[in-house]
C-alpha cells in the first residue's frame, strides 16, 4: 500500500498543544455560540497533497467550516467545509493548490469564528520512491507537495543530489546513523522545540534493510540574511553561569530583533564546547540540558561540537561523539543561505587518555579534520560548481594559531594539524571565511582566497570574571568583551561585527592610561601578594609616568585604520603585542584574592590588536578614532588621567 495514502487522515493529536479555550463542555461563554470542546491543534503535521486533515473534538456540526489562514501577512485564506464528522473527530480536505506553511486555524459557523491554534502544515507528495538495486536509503525533498531538484544528500560517507523529481538515493552502510540535506539557498526546514532546524533524520535499520526518509522544505528569501556566530558556552551549573547565560540571552535576543528589522531573515551558528565534559555527570549538566538552554534563542540555530562536548567516560573519538549525534544531531554537515555555502565541521578527535566507564580520563585531543570528514567535505564541495561561491566553514578549534607580532608585523603559523590540507581543499573557491572558536580571544588571518575569524566566548573566561563576588564584567582572555558575532550575508557582500554582552555594537575598542595602570596586590588582591601577583601582572606593576596609553581593538584586522590627535595633532600609532589589564585585576588577580591559583589555560594572553601612542602630557584628553574595514567608524574622546578598574569602559 502506498504510505503516503497510510496518512492521509493526519491526526492532530500526536504532537499538539490542547487548546483550552473552549474545552469544557459548561464554559458558557462558549457553549451557547459553538459548544465545541477538546479541540487540539499540534505545532506541524504533513498532510499529502489534496488529502485530508482530520482533527480531534466534539460539538462541530456537519454545515461548519475551518478557515486557514497564512501567518505570512500575505492574507492568503482557505475556508473549507468540514466532513467525516463524528462525536469526536472531524476533517477538511485540502485543495490540490495549498501551499505548505504556518496557518492560523479557526472554526467557522453562522459568520462567527472560534480561534483554535496555530499550525504549521508540510505538504508531501503522493508518490512513493520505488526501491534501487544497492541503495538502502532513499527519499524525498519536496516543498508544497513537489519534488525539489538538486538538493545535496549525504550521510556523512556518501554524497549524492535530488533528480529532477526530487528524489534521492544512498548507498548507505548507515554509520552514522542519520542521513541529512544540505538546505538549499531560499528555502528552510522545520525547526524542533523552536529553534533546531530538522535537516536530518535518524536511520532505524540495520545496512542489509531499506528505509525511506523525506524532508519538507518551505520557501523563504534569505538571499540577504543575518548569521549569529556563538561559541564557547561551556554551560555547566557551575560559576553562576546559567545567570550570566540569561544576560547573554536577553542580550541577543535583543540584537536578533534589532537585525530583523528590515525584514531579513536570522540564523544562528554555535561553533563548539557547548558543555563540558568533566562536568557531565558530577553536575548531572550535559548536551541535553545546553540543548534546554540553546532553545532560548529565537532564530533557528545550527549547533556543532567542540572538544568538551564528548563523553568523558569513552578512550576514542568515535564512541565520545555518539551522545552528541544522539542528543544534538550530526556532527558535521552543510546548508545555504543566499549565495553562501556553510559547511560546518568537527575537527576534534578526541582522545582521553584513561577513560572508562564512570572513570574520566585526561580529555585529551587533536585539533584535525579527520580523513573520512576531509574525503566528505571534497564530495560536498564538488557539488558547487561556481567558484566564486562564498564559502563559510564552521568549525570549533582554530586554523591559525593565535598570532604574534615581529617589528610590529603579524606573523601567522597554521596550527591545526592538517590545516594546510584543509586550505587545499578550500583552494579552488575564490572566497573562504572560516569561523573559529575555541581560544576564548578574538583575532583575524587573511592569506590569499581565505581569512580566518576566531570569535572570542560568550562564557568569556568561563563565566569567572562575572561570578557573583568577582569583577562583575565579561572579559575574554585578550580583553575582549564576552560576545558573538553578527554576520550580514548580501550576495556576494559579506560584513561582520563583533558584539559584547551588554554593549552598544559600536563599542569596538577599550582605551588604558598607562600612567594609571599600576597593578598591586593592596589594591587589586588585597588578601594576596606582590610576589604571586607577579608572576602574572608583571608588565604592569612598575609605576610608569612615560605618558603611554594602551588600545585594544578586538575586532581588529589589517584592513582597519587606528588614529589618535592630541589638541589636533596626530600621534604616532605603534601596533604592539601586550597583555589586557582590564582581564588582569578581573581574573587572575581576583582568584589570588581569593586564596586560589589562577588556572593557566585562563590566563591573561599577549595578543596583537594593541596599540601604543604617547601622549605629551599626563593630563591632556585624546581623541581616538577607529575605522574598520568597511569604513564604519567608533570614537572615544580620552579624558585623562583614566583609572584602571574592573567596571572601566
Amino acid at each position: 500500500m502506498n504510505i503516503y495514502l497510510q496518512k492521509l487522515c493526519a491526526c492532530l493529536l500526536l504532537s499538539g498543544a490542547l487548546f483550552t479555550g473552549c474545552s469544557n463542555e459548561n464554559d458558557a461563554n462558549w457553549k451557547n455560540a459553538f459548544s465545541v470542546y477538546g479541540v487540539s491543534v499540534p505545532s506541524s503535521v504533513t498532510v499529502v497533497s489534496g488529502g485530508l486533515l482530520t482533527f480531534s473534538g466534539s460539538g462541530v456540526k456537519a454545515d461548519d467550516m475551518v478557515e486557514l489562514t497564512a501567518s505570512d501577512g500575505t492574507g492568503t485564506a482557505f475556508t473549507l467545509p468540514v466532513q467525516d464528522v463524528t462525536d469526536k473527530t472531524f476533517s477538511i480536505q485540502l485543495p490540490d493548490d495549498f501551499v505548505s506553511g504556518s496557518y492560523s486555524v479557526a472554526l467557522v459557523r453562522a459568520g462567527e469564528k472560534l480561534a483554535l491554534g496555530t499550525l504549521n502544515i508540510n505538504m508531501a507528495p503522493a508518490s512513493e520512491v520505488p526501491d534501487k538495486e544497492g541503495m538502502t536509503v532513499k527519499g524525498m525533498v519536496y516543498c508544497d507537495g513537489k519534488g525539489v531538484p538538486g538538493v545535496v544528500v549525504s550521510d556523512g560517507f556518501e554524497v549524492t543530489v535530488t533528480d529532477s523529481k526530487g528524489i534521492y538515493y544512498l548507498p548507505s552502510q548507515k554509520k552514522n546513523g542519520y542521513v541529512f540535506i544540505s538546505v538549499p539557498a531560499n528555502y528552510e526546514v522545520e525547526c524542533k522545540n523552536g529553534n533546531e532546524p530538522q535537516f536530518f533524520k535518524y536511520l532505524a535499520q540495520t545496512a542489509s534493510v531499506t528505509e525511506q526518509h523525506d524532508f519538507a522544505l518551505r520557501k523563504v528569501d534569505n538571499s540577504h540574511c543575518k548569521l549569529f556566530v556563538m561559541t564557547d558556552f561551556h554551560l555547566a551549573n557551575r560559576n553562576d553561569d546559567l545567570s550570566q547565560y540569561s544576560q547573554f540571552v536577553t542580550d541577543v535576543n535583543k540584537t536578533i530583533a534589532e537585525e530583523s528589522l528590515e525584514g531579513n531573515k536570522v540564523y544562528g551558528i554555535t561553533l563548539g564546547d557547548l558543555s563540558w565534559d568533566v562536568y557531565w555527570y558530577d553536575n548531572s549538566f550535559a548536551l541535553p540540558q545546553f540543548m534546554n538552554e540553546v532553545n532560548k534563542i529565537q532564530c533557528p540555530v545550527f549547533n556543532l561540537p567542540g572538544n568538551h562536548d564528548n563523553d568523558p567516560y569513552k578512550n576514542n573519538d568515535w564512541d565520545a561523539e555518539e551522545p552528541y549525534k544522539e542528543q544534538v544531531g550530526p556532527t558535521y554537515y552543510s546548508f545555504n543561505l543566499g549565495k553562501s555555502h556553510i559547511v560546518m565541521l568537527d575537527n576534534t578527535r578526541y582522545i582521553n587518555t584513561g577513560a572508562s566507564e564512570g572513570v574520566i580520563g585526561e580529555r585529551n585531543y587533536d585539533g584535525i579534520v579527520v580523513e573520512n570528514q576531509m574525503e566528505w567535505l571534497k564530495k560536498d564541495l564538488a557539488c558547487i560548481t561556481d567558484k566564486s561561491t562564498p564559502v563559510i566553514v564552521g568549525m570549533h578549534i582554530n586554523l591559525y594559531a593565535n598570532p604574534t607580532l615581529t617589528g610590529g608585523q603579524q606573523n601567522d603559523r597554521v596550527s591545526l594539524m592538517n590545516g594546510n590540507a584543509l586550505k587545499e581543499v578550500l583552494s579552488q573557491f575564490d572566497n573562504v571565511q572560516i569561523l573559529t572558536g575555541h581560544t576564548h580571544v578574538n583575532f583575524t588571518v587573511e592569506e590569499d582566497n581565505l581569512m580566518e575569524h576566531n570569535v572570542a566566548a560568550v562564557c568569556a573566561t568561563w563565566w569567572w570574571t562575572g561570578k557573583k563576588g568577582y569583577a562583575g564584567n565579561q572579559i575574554c582572555k585578550d580583553g575582549s568583551l564576552g560576545g558573538y558575532a553578527v554576520w550580514d550575508l548580501d550576495g556576494d557582500n559579506l560584513q561582520w561585527y563583533y558584539k559584547g554582552i551588554g554593549y552598544d555594537r559600536n563599542y569596538q575598542f577599550r582605551t588604558y592610561d598607562l600612567n594609571e595602570t599600576y597593578i598591586t596586590a593592596a589594591k587589586y588582591a588585597p588578601n594576596s601578594t606582590d610576589e604571586k601577583l607577579e608572576a602574572y601582572a608583571a608588565d604592569y606593576m612598575a609605576k610608569r609616568s612615560d605618558n603611554k596609553v594602551l588600545i585594544n581593538v578586538w575586532g581588529y584586522d589589517e584592513n582597519w585604520k587606528i588614529e589618535v590627535k592630541e589638541e589636533g595633532k596626530a600621534l604616532p600609532v605603534e601596533r604592539v603585542s601586550a597583555k589586557d589589564p582590564l582581564h588582569l585585576i578581573s581574573y587572575e588577580a581576583l582568584r589570588l584574592n581569593a586564596g586560589s591559583a589562577p588556572t593557566e589555560s585562563f590566563l591573561t594572553n599577549y595578543t596583537a590588536h594593541m596599540f601604543e601612542v604617547t601622549a605629551s602630557s599626563a593630563n591632556s584628553t585624546l581623541e581616538i578614532k577607529v575605522t574598520d574595514r568597511f569604513r564604519n567608524v567608533y570614537t572615544e574622546t580620552m579624558t585623562r588621567p583614566k583609572a584602571l578598574s574592573c567596571d572601566m569602559r
